[in-house]
């Protein structure tokens, strides 16, 4: 009987129940899980019965349609489908508001799956069981025993059926199967038949509909179940070229004779859009390598990127089309050229292989060779683990012309006022020196200086390097002066409130001058200079030190930015800190006095606080909320704008305040230089949302 017959996990797709998300039954070899959050993880297992029976129970008399009652915040309802649809809507509250979230309404069943054929129909609606009727049978097993050379006797139904969720989750869910049925060899007509039934999911009009298929894996199953397939085509001397609307396979033979090899596919993504192109090239050297003869098979995807999308958390977008290819092992680097679908040139382009075992985006296996507005070129080395490749677009940055002119800008002046600080300070250094802590106040301000005048110098030819890919070595030199000095000027202002602290909390000086000048140049260069050879040392060997579109610390990929962020960040929270302590001690001088003390006291204390907030650094405090709030232009303007004026709000407030003229000209030797940190303010933002500052567009 129909009843008795088991239907194992492999089984899953074709008929949704409860239970267990692909991949986590015994049956089912792929256990992969992308990244995505799904909101719900329907159950696949079932049996044909249980299908058939299923398809004939009565649905649910309620109306089809949003939830209706009470909309609690996170809250989740579930209707029906349309009569006759097997399957439901799952619905969340947001904001007061029900927002679809999943759709397992679905038309294709093990009835209709099929096309009609007198002897089969009976396996799904009758009590007969046709010549099946001694062994267990799952669908897959049916469909290779109905049509096992072309696959041909359910194309035509999957091709007619409406591109629904369900439906979609069905098709992936019998690709998946297919793949992993033992097949000796995978001839041209059944590659044909697997091609069609992938492009009608494929279709660039399905794309919002994976959004709401419970199971968050299944593009990521459907792109290894495709590679898998692939692996098993079998062809001899003629190349093959199937090519569908959203899947173009092409298959070749490798020998050792051949010039080279390339694949070229021309592709559009949606019925409006201009033709894309992708071409994998793999060299006469690397041909030499291979074994005379051997195939090689290559397929381009136009709209996949966009449904791989939906499973990872990244915020990424593929900006070109996903090209898998199946090689011999012992071609370890390929070439492939993508064209760009978004030719946006403020938008940072990556190479990039999808990782099968994590299904998610890997930058490591791939290294830009060139870019253009037009196109990218990518070398990448192939494996079973990285089959495909794309470039990736990151998100939206802020570049204006408007954060270009006012970098260049401050630069300018913190340059030139960096050289009149240095110049004061030697025309007063006897008159401001002739106290100990005067003297060291003072080889902290030099020092200070003369790091950020080095800093801003080699952050300008880092700037006009264009990048690693034509001067590695040169980027590699230029990124760890501009680390190291960078890092030394945050240093020395360490330096320089562990100087105030000294000042305020140590009374009884019991420290020799000398030591306390050593103890200052060990903080200030000695601490920069261990970050950064370490950071080049660690990350380098494996080219992961430097960005692939400019000349300073890699974040994607190594997060060598850490090495320059954690340490600045970090001294600015101990700034803070002293700020609060010199805030403390003023304070209690008020206790206990009149009102006219009180309010000197006050004044006093917004003093300090004006003067040693941007000398010491805090307006980096800052920078955060642009990272945070990376998209509105109007922010970075503002707070760039800030920046570039601390010395002039800072030279009034001297003005008004000072009377003698060598404080005078020592504090305003300070305010010149330290307020030219603006300059990497603006450094520090441009390259955690990176631009080429030397392109004014």
């Amino acid at each position: 009987m129909v009843n008795n017959l088991p239907v194992n996990a492999g089984d899953a797709g074709l008929i949704s129940g409860s239970g267990r998300s692909p991949g986590e039954g015994n049956g089912n070899p792929l256990q992969y899980a992308c990244l995505g959050n799904p909101m719900d993880r329907r159950a696949w297992g079932a049996t044909v019965h249980g299908a058939a029976s299923k398809s004939k129970e009565q649905v649910s008399t309620r109306a089809h349609g949003e939830c209706h009652g009470a909309c609690v915040d996170n809250s989740y309802c579930s209707q029906p489908c349309p009569p006759d649809t097997p399957g439901d809507v799952g619905f969340l509250c947001r904001q007061k508001k029900w927002h679809k979230v999943t759709d397992t309404c679905r038309t294709l069943t093990a009835f209709n799956i099929f096309e009609e054929d007198s002897t089969h129909v009976q396996i799904f609606g009758g009590s007969k069981f046709s010549e099946y009727t001694k062994k267990p049978e799952t669908i897959t097993d049916l469909l290779m025993e109905k049509c096992p050379q072309d696959l041909s006797c359910v194309v035509r139904n999957i091709q007619k059926s409406p591109r629904i969720p369900g439906n979609i989750a069905i098709i992936v869910q019998l690709l998946h199967n297919i793949s992993t049925v033992p097949m000796a060899d995978v001839g041209e007509a059944k590659m044909q038949s697997y091609s069609i039934m992938a492009n009608h999911i494929l279709n660039s009009k399905s794309i919002s509909n994976w959004t709401f298929i419970p199971d968050r894996n299944s593009s990521c199953i459907l792109l290894h179940s495709i590679n898998s397939f692939a692996r098993k085509l079998f062809f001899n001397k003629h190349p093959i070229d199937i090519a569908e609307t959203f899947i173009h396979t092409l298959g070749t033979i490798l020998s050792r004779d051949n010039a080279g090899k390339n694949f070229t596919f021309s592709m559009r993504v949606n019925d409006t859009s201009d033709v894309v192109t992708g071409k994998v090239l793999i060299s006469r050297e690397e041909l030499q390598e291979v074994p005379s003869p051997s195939q090689a098979v290559s397929i381009a995807f136009p709209t996949l990127g966009a449904i791989l999308e939906t499973s990872v958390l990244e915020s990424i977008t593929v900006n070109g089309l996903v090209l898998s290819v199946i090689l011999p092992k012992e071609l370890e680097r390929i070439s492939l050229i993508f064209e760009k679908i978004s030719k946006s040139e403020d938008r940072r382009t990556e190479c990039a292989g999808w990782h099968s075992l994590e299904s998610r985006w890997d930058r490591k296996v791939c290294q830009m060779i060139q870019e253009n507005s037009q196109q990218v070129v990518c070398k990448c080395s192939p494996s079973k683990i990285f089959t495909s490749f794309s470039i990736l677009m990151a998100p939206h940055v802020v570049q204006s012309p408007i954060l270009i002119y006012i970098t260049y800008i401050g630069l300018g002046v913190s340059i030139c006022s960096l050289v009149l600080c240095l110049s004061i300070e030697a025309l007063v250094w006897g008159q401001v020196t002739k106290t100990e802590i005067s003297f060291l106040r003072h080889v902290c301000i030099a020092n200070i200086a003369t790091t950020l005048l080095m800093a801003d110098v080699w952050f300008i030819v880092a700037s006009f390097l264009s990048g690693p890919m034509r001067r590695h070595s040169a980027c590699v030199a230029a990124t760890f002066f501009v680390h190291f000095f960078y890092l030394s000027v945050f240093f020395w202002m360490f330096a320089k409130a562990l100087l105030i602290l000294y000042g305020i909390l140590i009374v009884f000086h019991t420290l020799p001058k000398s030591v306390l000048v050593a103890a200052l140049f060990a903080v200030g260069y000695g601490c920069p200079l261990l970050i950064a050879a370490i950071t080049v040392a660690a990350t380098e060997p494996g080219k992961g030190y430097l960005r692939p579109e400019a000349c300073w610390l890699n974040w994607d990929v190594t997060k060598a930015l850490l090495a320059f962020v954690v340490p600045a960040l970090a001294i600015v929270v101990v700034n803070l800190i002293t700020v609060t302590v010199v805030i403390v001690k003023t304070r209690r001088v008020a206790i206990g006095s009149s009102m006219f003390q009180e309010v000197r006291a006050i004044a006093r204390i917004s003093r300090n606080i004006a003067i040693l907030t941007p000398l010491l650094g805090l307006t980096w405090g800052f920078g955060i909320a642009t990272v945070l709030n990376d998209g509105l232009l109007a922010f970075h303007i503002i707070f760039s704008l800030l920046n570039a004026f601390q010395t002039a709000f800072l030279l009034i407030f001297h003005l008004c305040e000072l009377s003698d003229i060598h404080s005078f000209i020592c504090i305003f030797a300070v305010s010149i230089y330290f307020d030219t940190m603006n300059s990497f303010t603006y450094y520090y933002r441009v390259n955690l949302h990176p631009y080429k500052l030397n392109k004014l567009d």
